[in-house]
């Protein structure tokens, strides 16, 4: 439709940054959410694979920052749809907000967080085909900014928290604390069993984020493990929830700031179909209005 200036949510897959997609289970189904809520939602592409496994903690690395020089290629992209296209998505430039699951989880914190080139890991060698552009990179559609108006994070880490600083980003993450994959708190990566390397997990950022006084939300999945909302409809819910809630926190101002799902009691949400959707959003031509009557228990 007609709307120009829709928040635009950039979402990365996951995969461990050596398979997945842009049309992967663990993204599509938030996307599609999103969009209905009324978002410009693009689920992006990013370099995958690790050249050397017995370096693997080091190639990880690598992978990550090839990842967020693409994440931030995006952004720009983006941007410069709006200045030279004519903006053909219909968005906000100044409401751009990057997230992403897994791997995703990683690119995106790191896109938003890693801010200096002294955090640059040594470990980088720009010299290397793929590898240079300092923080920004090489990927494409330079001139534009990458700046994001802030991240969420499912199941993802970052490096180091203390690359968290006061007047940084938002930031809402979900995470199980049974993940075996990527940790709940500070630990290593694990692939196939394997320990890869040391990096500071979703509880962990938000104890940064609280020292600091960085706008955050914070949701445990209790016993849940790596991205379960893929598999689990209550997980995949309240994941949804808490991202959309936070986000449009960030967005209006009027919009009550609570962390977390919407608590609904058993005898209400029993009442709802799980189909009930409303979408497009907004709808042009007519009104929908959905209402309930707890006298009659009946919904019109």
């Amino acid at each position: 439709n007609g709307e120009a200036n829709r928040p635009l949510i950039i979402i990365a897959h996951g995969g461990f940054f050596l398979a997945g997609a842009n049309n992967g289970m663990d993204v599509v189904p938030l996307c599609e959410d999103f969009a209905k809520m009324g978002y410009a939602v693009a689920s992006i592409s990013y370099r995958l694979g690790i050249a050397n496994l017995l370096d693997l903690e080091n190639e990880l690395i690598r992978a990550v920052w090839r990842g967020v020089h693409d994440g931030r290629a995006a952004v720009r992209h983006f941007r410069k749809s709006v200045e030279e296209d004519g903006n053909p998505w219909g968005i906000d430039p100044e409401r751009i907000y990057m997230g992403g699951v897994s791997a995703g989880g990683f690119l995106a914190l790191h896109h938003a967080y890693v801010d200096n080139e002294s955090e640059i890991p040594s470990v980088i060698d720009q010299s290397q085909p793929g590898m240079g552009g300092g923080l920004e990179g090489a990927s494409g559609n330079p001139g534009y900014s990458s700046d994001v108006a802030g991240i969420f994070n499912v199941s993802g880490a970052l490096k180091d928290a203390d690359w968290m600083q006061a007047g940084d980003v938002p930031l809402v993450s979900v995470h199980g604390t049974a993940d075996g994959t990527v940790p709940y708190g500070t630990g290593s990566v694990a692939l196939l069993g394997f320990n890869v390397t040391e990096v500071d997990g979703s509880a962990t950022l938000h104890e940064q984020a609280e020292e600091i006084g960085l706008t955050h939300c914070f949701v445990t999945i209790d016993g849940a493990g790596h991205v379960p909302h893929v598999t689990n409809a209550d997980a995949y819910d309240v994941t949804l929830s808490t991202v959309a809630g936070a986000l449009s926190s960030w967005i209006c101002a009027s919009y009550p700031n609570q962390c977390g799902a919407y608590d609904y009691t058993s005898d209400i949400r029993e009442q709802v179909a799980a189909s009930v959707r409303m979408y497009p959003n907004p709808a042009t031509g007519g009104q929908v209005t959905l209402s309930h009557s707890a006298s009659d228990g009946e919904w019109t």
